[in-house]
């Protein structure tokens, strides 16, 4: 009996957890990592402001945490949608699509956990999540070269470039503000066009393959 209720507590802690992390997260797609305090978070998840620090003793933590936890859920989503493609070119193509329509459609979330101004204690997660992003699509762009669909390259650079194009493209002050849906898919598919071809993608081929990449 003792066991259960050690166990009901352990899921009633991760719980809690889960909602601060979640109110954190809502608030930092809505304002950026600038408009997450504690306290408003404590409210927002219907909790008093003293149990969040219990989680998480400072906001730094908590910010911190919170882009480990995007990161996370933004890997898994490429990663399957990589996983489910038909091949290493098309799983390269979706790779960077769904990364693309995911950060464009929580452009200020993506924004924030990427590339907004914070501390040096969250800038250190932060790195690891573009690394992360990198070395995911080294692997993509490694398989598609040695299937002989891309000319050899440096993988390194090519990958970092790829992140770029989308930040700068689709989320960085330069990028256009995209309301409908409908634009903000062709978006996603332009960018998704122009990294292709800049991997030495023959034109035709690249349409082809913007054209199968699922979107959310």
């Amino acid at each position: 009996m003792a066991y259960r209720r050690t166990e009901n507590v352990v899921r009633r802690l991760a719980a809690r957890e889960h909602a601060i992390l979640d109110a954190a997260t809502a608030m930092a797609g809505e304002a950026g990592m600038g408009g997450v305090h504690i306290a408003a978070v404590a409210e927002r998840a219907g909790i008093a402001a003293g149990t969040v620090y219990r989680y998480f003793p400072s906001k730094t933590d908590l910010v911190t945490e919170l882009v480990a936890a995007v990161a996370e859920r933004e890997l898994g989503a490429m990663r399957a949608a990589a996983n489910a493609a038909p091949g290493p070119l098309s799983a390269l193509a979706a790779c960077i699509s769904t990364f693309a329509a995911r950060a464009l459609t929580e452009r200020q979330l993506a924004w924030a956990v990427i590339a907004e101004p914070v501390d040096a204690g969250v800038d250190r997660v932060r790195l690891d999540f573009r690394r992360a992003l990198a070395a995911e699509l080294v692997l993509r762009i490694r398989a598609a070269m040695a299937g002989r669909h891309l000319p050899e390259q440096d993988v390194t650079v090519a990958a970092a470039a790829m992140i770029g194009a989308v930040l700068e493209g689709l989320l960085g002050p330069l990028a256009p503000k995209l309301e409908e849906k409908a634009a903000r898919r062709a978006a996603v598919q332009a960018v998704t066009l122009m990294a292709l071809r800049a991997l030495g993608v023959i034109d035709a081929h690249a349409r082809g393959l913007v054209a199968q990449c699922p979107l959310p």
